[in-house]
């Protein structure tokens, strides 16, 4: 009768692969992790999964994905490298906090809030290592990408926790190119038939972001974009009216702001926490840090109506 599998068989510094397998999701990034090449992530992984007579990994569109399985056990697993950070500093005398933090956010946000708030973390905190990915595109929750996400509205999914981190608003500007060459805008019936620079339509699928949603339907899609700073330029280059992220148009050069009392859409940036994040100390210190941030800079994310 089978005994299911033997502890003895398991090496915790496969798992260890398998963590940074999880984290990066490839197993080249992981291996540059780790320090090696990619056949010994490879071969470890093989090994692990023997151990354990279980699929722990699947190569996904985007690269490895977690089994149900394979959740469980880097779930179970993530403590180990908690553990051994901590004995890194014990060895060392010292008790600073120490771990890797990837955090995932909008470019625009991730940009011009998320990286000078990671960036003091660094100063405050060196033992911490962070990394900062943006994307336009939803958070994908295959599994353990991030540490903690950022996203306009609450991710799809059960397995993150997430909270309000801040509103923020979007409101219309335009070149004064564009403005001197058409009728004047008094109302919002006077958008009718202008061009909008605004994002891809096709790629967007973040609903919030639907122009249905945000009452601008009558106006047509004249430059897209799935980069907020190419959307930015092409506003001030005079290819239509952007619909932008205040924080980027209030007080932007060459910008002028288009009905900003009768046009100010707020929508929720939203922080979601991996349940099962190994660094739950440096975790806590970035999550407070982005928080001071957006709190000290109310202003920009959301200017007076």
């Amino acid at each position: 009768m089978s005994t299911g599998p033997d502890p003895h068989e398991v090496s915790a510094d496969d798992l260890r692969y398998l963590l940074a397998v999880a984290r990066v999701g490839r197993l080249v990034s992981a291996a540059a992790l780790l320090g090696v090449d990619h056949t010994t992530v490879r071969r470890r992984l093989d090994r692990l999964e023997a151990a354990l007579g279980a699929r722990l990994l699947d190569r996904g569109a985007d690269g490895w994905q977690l089994t149900a399985i394979g959740r469980d056990v880097v779930e179970r697993a993530a403590p180990l490298e908690g553990l051994v950070e901590q004995v890194v500093a014990a060895a060392s005398g010292s008790d600073a906090v120490r771990g890797t933090v990837r955090v995932a956010a909008p470019e625009g946000f991730g940009s011009l809030f998320a990286a000078p708030a990671l960036a003091r973390v660094r100063v405050e905190h060196p033992g911490v290592a962070l990394e900062l990915v943006t994307s336009t595109r939803p958070l994908s929750l295959r599994g353990s990408g991030f540490d903690l996400a950022v996203t306009v509205g609450s991710p799809a999914g059960s397995r993150v926790t997430a909270e309000l981190l801040t509103e923020y608003a979007l409101r219309l500007y335009a070149a004064p190119s564009y403005l001197a060459a058409r009728p004047a805008i008094r109302t919002p019936a006077d958008l009718e038939g202008h061009d909008l620079v605004f994002y891809v339509d096709a790629l967007l699928t973040v609903r919030e972001l639907d122009l249905a949603t945000l009452g601008l339907e009558g106006m047509r899609l004249g430059f897209g974009s799935t980069n907020v700073f190419a959307q930015l330029e092409a506003t001030r280059a005079g290819a239509g009216i952007g619909l932008l992220h205040a924080f980027m148009g209030e007080g932007a050069a060459g910008l002028e702001p288009v009905l900003p009392r009768a046009v100010d859409v707020r929508l929720p940036f939203m922080l979601s926490t991996r349940p099962d994040s190994p660094a739950v100390d440096a975790v806590a210190i970035v999550r407070d840090a982005l928080r001071r941030e957006v709190a000290e800079r109310r202003d920009e994310l959301l200017p007076p109506r």
